[in-house]
């Protein structure tokens, strides 16, 4: 028993310790914020500014020459709605390939599997060469039709709908259900664990994704968060606080985000659908 406690106690200070590693530049970036810039770098670090210039930072980001706030539009935008048509299509095809009887289910799941290989950047011609095609190069219909539909976050869903058992779809269907009743009344509910991991997740790729707006958008209107940091990066090389200003502003949604759904992504991440 003594032994046991003692485990518990080390195990809980080696998490406490890498906690705060963890925490450590976030906590360094929210204080360099808040700033003057001739503090920013000084040494021994100063966790709580001498001098406080938070305000002044804050509006030079969100008042400045950089339009910020459009960037932050357009990122909310895309975000919010490739992760509800993600949610949508990744529960239908999980939905599908975890509960119903079609044929060649399972050689079809195999070829999703196979595509889940290929890796994102080798496709990058092919894609751009297609969204000129459709005359969709600069807009945001562009990424939003590539971010639909995820194939790593519909392994996640059709894994979890696995567990969740058979015999309440057979009732459903013995009231008279239709496959988008059950679909809509029963397995959605009942996966509500893994829907709000998918949704942070995707939400988390397409707010920080770099790479697609930067090929695919040309206009500065249609500049996502990444890009306007990148913008920061070029106008104030010299002004950290500003500079990290813009960061704790790009994180806060992530932040609202997870902690409004922790308890559902914990219980979709450790969890099964109905356990027996």
């Amino acid at each position: 028993m003594q032994s046991k406690r003692w485990s518990k106690i080390i195990v809980t200070a080696v998490m406490a310790l890498l906690s705060v590693a963890f925490l450590t530049p976030l906590l360094w970036m929210l204080s360099a914020a808040s700033k003057v810039e001739k503090d920013v770098m000084s040494f021994p670090i100063r966790w709580i500014p001498e001098h406080w210039n938070l305000i002044a930072n804050f509006k030079t980001v969100w008042m400045g020459t950089i339009p910020f706030d459009l960037n932050y539009y357009n990122s909310l935008k895309l975000a919010v709605i490739e992760t509800l048509l993600t949610l949508l299509f990744s529960s239908m095809a999980g939905f599908s390939f975890a509960k119903l009887n079609f044929p060649f289910k399972n050689q079809l799941f195999i070829l999703l599997l196979c595509f889940f290989l290929i890796p994102n950047e080798s496709t990058l011609v092919p894609r751009f060469i297609m969204i000129r095609w459709l005359h969709l190069y600069d807009t945001h219909v562009a990424l939003i039709l590539m971010g639909a539909f995820t194939i790593t976050l519909t392994f996640l869903m059709r894994q979890f709908m696995l567990s969740i058992h058979t015999e309440f779809l057979e009732a459903a269907r013995i009231d008279g259900a239709g496959y988008l009743r059950t679909y809509w009344q029963i397995v959605l509910p009942m996966a509500r664990p893994i829907v709000a991991t998918v949704g942070i997740l995707k939400f988390l790729w397409t707010w920080n994704d770099y790479q697609g707006p930067l090929i695919f958008l040309r206009s500065p209107k249609l500049f996502t968060i990444p890009l306007g940091i990148q913008s920061f990066n070029a106008e104030y090389a010299s002004s950290y606080a500003v500079m990290m200003m813009a960061a704790v502003s790009a994180i806060i949604p992530l932040i609202l985000l997870f902690v409004v759904l922790q308890k559902q992504v914990i219980n979709g991440i450790a969890g099964g659908g109905v356990k027996g």
